[in-house]
Parts: C-alpha cells; sequence; structure tokens
C-alpha cells in the first residue's frame, strides 16, 4: 500500500481539506464555522486525501479547543487516527456531528462507524451523543412567562456558586466527568472558563431569582466563533420540578434576538430529557445529532 503523507495545511495548502466525499454532510454543518488553515491537517495516499481533520477555537487562541471536523475514507482508519495521534495539539475532546437519524440509514452508519473506528484507534472514547438546536426568526419567539426576574452579576465568585449547586446534582455528562476527576468545584470552575472563553460581553449573564428573590439558576446568552449561541442553562436542584429550565430559555432566545441574532445555535445531552423537551416548546428544532469522543491523554504528537 501507498505510504501516507501527513501534513498541516496553510494559506496555499488550505484546498486540500475540501478534496474528500462528504457523506455526512459536514461541510454544510460547518458553513458558518471559520477555521486556521494552520489548524487543519489531512493524511494523503497517492497524492488522494483519505483523512481529515479541523481543530477549533477563537481565531486569537494559542492552541485549539477541541477536534470538530473528522473525516475518514472508508478502510483509512488506521489514517485517521495516525492523524490524531501525531498533530502536535494536546485536546481531550473531538465532536463528530451526524446528520438527524443517521442510524436508520446504513450508508451513514458505515460512514459514522469509520470515523469512530479511527478515533477509537486515537485513543477517544464515546463520551455522549447530543441534540443540535438551530433556532431561526421564522420560528417566532418562545413565549416569556414572566415568573422570573433575570439580572446582570458582575461578581464571578455569585456565578461558581450557583454552578456548584447545579452540578451538584446532574444529567450533564461533561459535568459528571468533571465530578468524577475533581468534584464539584472542579466542574464549577471549568464551567466558568467556557463562560469567560465565549468572545461575547461578560455583562451579559444573568441571574434569575424568583420574585422574591430566591435563587433559580442562571442563563447565559453568549457568541461563540460560530455565532451566537445558548451558553449554558442550569436550575439549582431545589428549584426544578417548576418547568423553570423553559423560562431561562426562553429568556435566553429573547436576549439574543434582542442583539440581531439571525440565528441561535444550542445543544443537550439526548439524555437530558426535560431540556430536550423544553427545547422543542420553545420552537428550536433538532438540526443534527453529535457524539463526543474524549481521551484523558489528548492526542499528542509521537
Amino acid at each position: 500500500m501507498t505510504g501516507l503523507v501527513i501534513r498541516t495545511l496553510d494559506e496555499s495548502s488550505a484546498r486540500l481539506f475540501h478534496t474528500m466525499p462528504d457523506p455526512l454532510a459536514l461541510g454544510e454543518r460547518h458553513w458558518h464555522t471559520r477555521y486556521r488553515s494552520d489548524w487543519q491537517r489531512v493524511a494523503l495516499r497517492a497524492g488522494r486525501t483519505v483523512a481529515r481533520a479541523a481543530w477549533w477555537g477563537r481565531p486569537e487562541d494559542p492552541e485549539p479547543l477541541l477536534v470538530n471536523w473528522f473525516d475518514v475514507a472508508e478502510g483509512e482508519e488506521e489514517a485517521g487516527a495516525a492523524l490524531l495521534r501525531t498533530a502536535p495539539w494536546q485536546v481531550s475532546e473531538l465532536e463528530l456531528d451526524l446528520p438527524g437519524g443517521w442510524r436508520d440509514d446504513p450508508r451513514l452508519r458505515a460512514a459514522a462507524g469509520t470515523r469512530a473506528a479511527a478515533a477509537g484507534r486515537a485513543g477517544y472514547a464515546p463520551l455522549v451523543e447530543r441534540f443540535l438546536y438551530r433556532w431561526t426568526p421564522d420560528r417566532g419567539l418562545p413565549e416569556r412567562p414572566g415568573r422570573l426576574v433575570c439580572t446582570a452579576e458582575p461578581d464571578d465568585r455569585v456565578f461558581h456558586d450557583i454552578l456548584r449547586r447545579i452540578h451538584s446534582v446532574t444529567l450533564d455528562a461533561h459535568a459528571r466527568r468533571a465530578i468524577e476527576e475533581g468534584g464539584v468545584d472542579l466542574a464549577a470552575r471549568r464551567e466558568l472558563d467556557v463562560f469567560h472563553w465565549f468572545p461575547s460581553p461578560r455583562d451579559w449573564w444573568r441571574l434569575a431569582r424568583t420574585p422574591a428573590g430566591e435563587p433559580v439558576g442562571i442563563h447565559i446568552p453568549a457568541r461563540n466563533p460560530a455565532g451566537p449561541c445558548v451558553g449554558f442553562i442550569g436550575v439549582v436542584p431545589e428549584q426544578r420540578g417548576h418547568g423553570y429550565a423553559y423560562d431561562l430559555l426562553a429568556e435566553c432566545t429573547h436576549f439574543l434576538a434582542g442583539q440581531g441574532a439571525a440565528f441561535i445555535a444550542a445543544a443537550t445531552d439526548q439524555g437530558n430529557f426535560p431540556m430536550a423537551a423544553h427545547f422543542a416548546k420553545a420552537g428550536y428544532p433538532v438540526v443534527r445529532e453529535r457524539v463526543a469522543y474524549w481521551t484523558d491523554a489528548g492526542a499528542g504528537a509521537e
């Protein structure tokens, strides 16, 4: 078999990234995503691109945050694994975005299986499956129940405390993994780090209370490098059972729409049935699915 050539791209070679078939429609999925060409890598065999990966983050970040585009040709699982293993960036997470209902289509299921096998050979294991949502103005703004008072809060310590309470009982797989690693405090700190990583203004963050002043939770309207998004929705355990997560989602949507958002992206774990129901009620259709993969070691250079 012809030897494999793995290369990191630059502006002059970026075209090589787009010379593979795209059965999972990843190009369509990442239409709004802007990648640095030097965070894109390809594996070539006899001049043909047989695997490709794109690492993602803010343009100004010194290193990428995760892999969120990974493609592997059928039978080239080891090439895909080598592409990840030899990368110079240590990232723990890889996202594989898939069309809705992909398991019902043998072609899509096979394509997903090839990529999953390559990720596994590189040391990544499945962490969670998620629904991806995309609200657009033609869906109409969700009704605001008006039961909560949402205000800005400049003190990070207040958000950290609320996050600790939210994650003390959680369905979120990423938070649960952080808790296993270092407890609720670590999960809260990591969430807060993500909030600060968003390029959107800090004063968008909102703390929600009842009219009597009792803390209920938080919502984080945000922008990531791909555009407006629901950064976080969380309700403290003692306030659950009242549907307040829907109230927070409605408020978050109205806030971002008020900032001129032409769309709002969002996601939730598929096992989080209450939150999935709130997204449906608020007019957020599922547009894709995602399998998140994780490695404790990261995919570092060999």
